[in-house]
């Protein structure tokens, strides 16, 4: 099988690899049940590769880390979520036209910077007990 360009992402290697990359990063949050990420695969794959060094493009199994989709307030599969500077830029979900990958990926390498600046940082503090 051929190397590619999209990581498999374990859980324990969620804020290292998306939360603190310099790059900016495209998520496909999936399940191994999931038709439509099937059918979506091979075109996150294809932009992957597209834009090697540019963004960082990663895949996270929820049946297996379903507290980093908690965290994000993912409720289906697939949704693309994109990050810049650690922050959460945009996300949508389902089996869309590819074209709207593609077209978010190049929203975030142009605009992801100024969106992370003005978006809220992640606090790990949930509890409210501080």
């Amino acid at each position: 099988m051929p190397e590619t360009t999209v990581r498999e992402l374990k859980g324990t290697d969620w804020e290292k690899t998306v939360e603190k990359n310099s790059l900016p990063v495209a998520v496909m949050f999936y399940s191994p049940t999931c038709s439509h990420c099937k059918t979506m695969e091979p075109y996150f794959h294809t932009y992957a590769e597209e834009y090697a060094g540019k963004m960082l493009f990663v895949r996270l199994n929820l049946a297996e880390s379903p507290w980093i989709g908690e965290r994000y307030g993912i409720m289906a599969t697939p949704t693309f979520g994109f990050f810049c500077a650690g922050k959460a830029v945009q996300s949508f979900s389902g089996a869309v036209y590819p074209s709207i990958i593609k077209t978010r990926v190049e929203e975030v390498l142009q605009h992801g910077a100024e969106c992370a600046e003005m978006s809220s940082a992640v606090d790990y503090e949930i509890s409210g007990y501080a």
